[in-house]
């Protein structure tokens, strides 16, 4: 099945591609937009769901998106228009580890997408040469929140720390988080429920499509898999500024 379109049915019930609630979305932007007439670049985008709400919040916010996925891009730029901010959004269809832009930003965001840039310190060493002076990141990227079992870490990686000190991480990168929070159980889970559970749906309610069947074993697949990191898995996103 298309990767895309298994990403696109598997969010149509959490259209925040993040461990997120709607609230906690609305609270992180709330601290990490710095200004009403911010300029906002999201390196990894999607289908923009960030960037739309960050516009809708911020009626003098201008927004750049980055996303390699063009089916994930158009769902955006339709989005914006039909929110009417479409004339505020730009959308680039390029690499975000390679994209460059002339301008600086008042806010970077990268949300989930450490591994594009090799983990979580180059991912905000790129972000750091996006900003413009004073301006801000807003990073999401799990942790252990338990000790995990090998399979876990076979499945995932061995890049991951405990909460601590991953954040201690952070610091000795040169930021200092202003804000911050954890996914709670309900968030990690809320997610995970929605993903599988929304494909798995898609694929019974159409089961004459040729990527019904697909649909219903990644979603099985899925299932097993978050059963083998539920218990360890993490996720925290930290709005953080250079430290002098």
């Amino acid at each position: 099945m298309n990767r895309d379109l298994m990403s696109h049915l598997a969010h149509a019930d959490h259209p925040v591609a993040d461990p997120l609630g709607d609230d906690t979305v609305e609270r992180l932007l709330r601290r990490a937009v710095p200004a009403s007439g911010a300029r906002v670049l999201d390196l990894g985008c999607g289908g923009g769901e960030w960037l739309l709400r960050t516009l809708a919040a911020h009626p003098g916010a201008r927004a750049v998106g980055v996303d390699l996925s063009e089916p994930a891009l158009a769902r955006a730029r339709a989005a914006a228009e039909t929110a009417g901010v479409g004339d505020r959004l730009t959308l680039h269809r390029a690499d975000a580890a390679a994209f460059t832009d002339p301008d600086g930003f008042d806010l970077v965001l990268c949300l989930g997408v450490a591994h594009v840039f090799g983990g979580l310190l180059p991912t905000l060493a790129a972000a750091r040469e996006h900003l413009a002076p004073g301006g801000r990141v807003l990073v999401g990227d799990a942790y252990w929140q338990a000790a995990p079992s090998p399979a876990a870490v076979e499945m995932l990686g061995e890049g991951y720390t405990d909460l601590h000190s991953t954040v201690d991480r952070v610091v000795a990168a040169g930021w200092t988080p202003v804000y911050g929070h954890t996914s709670t159980r309900h968030e990690l889970d809320d997610y995970e429920w929605n993903w599988t559970g929304s494909l798995a749906a898609w694929a019974l309610d159409h089961p004459e499509d040729p990527d019904s069947a697909d649909a219903l074993k990644a979603a099985d697949a899925h299932r097993r898999e978050w059963a083998a990191y539920r218990d360890a898995f993490g996720f925290v996103s930290l709005v953080l500024r250079p430290t002098p």
